[in-house]
């Protein structure tokens, strides 16, 4: 199998364990080493590994012993650390969106096209067996032929439980860019890209106040808007109407519902990597829950790394560069759509990711209490 490859980890926030239980010990891959502009967080981090180093940004960057640099910064800092990687002549992958502004985005992919190196993008919960049993079911004929979709996130506000929410409320963030890309990202691999969008939004609370952590009772100003709502036209012809919102306490709406000629699919949560996937056949009087049969068992944030350095010429990696800044176009499409009140026709497209047969999660990732 060859020598494991190197990661270096920028960014070492709350979603950072999330993917060091998916990496530390697993085989394919070694952490050598971590950087965070808080240097005490580096140093812990980098103690309770067995091979990491604790180093700058710049020197993370730099590094000889790095192959890949996972980008977890804030979504402000996405390009910079990116195109940081790509020119020392390192693949990057990165949590989403691919960069804050599409222009950044095309920046980014340009560079690593004229380097020669990868860009992997998250999320990789579409690589799971939630989204993965649904778009087998949807390919299968088992709604007939696709005709439209629903797509409904709703929450009070991350800053309820994150003790650092500010990123959420500036550019970059927001539900949309924060959020829409798991929704996105999962339609694109049930119905295909996206050719054109209308979209709405609001901003009607000028300031939230952060519920946990050593800020709690702070104020934060609200930059973004707080509440985004669209309908993609995708290039098969089907409609998705899509919403993400900050403002909602709850809902009891699917996360996404797929609606063709002969049935209905619920979709489960695509910010999850499994979860129920129903069927509503024309003429049956129930719903009928599918059994996974397509993508990772048990999979957990990283896998898509794993999936994107594990890529050959014979299967190119699904969590990639392609795919989110299609995404992020169509974001950033409805953003400028409901400040211009018209449509936009997309200039990006892609080909939705070979699907993932089902796999078992021990061949992805170390089983971890970390």
């Amino acid at each position: 199998m060859g020598d494991a490859h190197r990661i270096g980890v920028v960014g070492l926030g709350v979603i950072s364990r999330a993917y060091l239980n998916t990496l530390v010990g697993h085989p394919a891959v070694r952490v050598t080493a971590v950087a965070d502009l808080d240097a005490s967080r580096s140093a812990t981090v980098a103690a309770e590994l067995p091979a990491a180093e604790a180093l700058t940004v710049e020197e993370l960057l730099s590094s000889p012993d790095v192959d890949t640099v996972l980008n977890l910064t804030v979504p402000a800092a996405h390009a910079e650390i990116a195109l940081g990687a790509i020119g020392h002549g390192k693949n990057v992958y990165g949590e989403k969106p691919l960069a804050a502004t599409l222009l950044d985005a095309h920046t980014v992919m340009e560079a690593a096209a004229k380097a020669g190196v990868g860009v992997g993008c998250a999320p990789d919960t579409v690589l799971g067996t939630g989204i993965q049993t649904a778009r087998t079911a949807v390919e299968a004929g088992s709604i007939g032929r696709p005709l439209f979709a629903s797509a409904v996130m709703t929450t009070p506000g991350h800053e309820r439980w994150h003790p650092h929410p500010d990123f959420y409320y500036t550019a970059g963030g927001g539900p949309l860019l924060d959020m829409g890309p798991y929704y996105l990202a999962s339609l694109i691999h049930l119905l295909g890209p996206v050719r054109a969008v209308i979209g709405a939004s609001s901003r009607l609370r000028a300031e939230r106040v952060i519920g946990s952590g050593p800020r709690a009772g702070e104020r934060i100003p609200v930059e973004v808007d707080s509440h985004v709502s669209g309908v993609l036209e995708h290039a098969n012809g089907a409609l998705t109407t899509l919403t993400t919102s900050f403002d909602g306490v709850t809902t009891t709406a699917a996360p996404i519902e797929v609606h063709g000629e002969t049935g209905t699919l619920t979709v489960p949560d695509p910010n999850h990597f499994d979860g129920e996937v129903r069927l509503f056949e024309l003429g049956a009087e129930q719903w009928r829950t599918l059994p996974p049969s397509a993508g990772y068992v048990g999979g957990a944030r990283g896998i898509g790394l794993l999936d994107f350095i594990s890529a050959d010429e014979r299967r190119p990696p699904r969590a990639n560069g392609d795919l989110a800044l299609h995404v992020l176009e169509a974001m950033s499409a409805l953003l400028r759509s409901s400040a211009e009140g018209r449509r936009i026709e997309l200039t990006t497209s892609t080909a939705p990711p070979v699907p993932v047969p089902l796999t078992a999660a021990e061949e992805w990732r170390r089983r971890s209490t970390r």
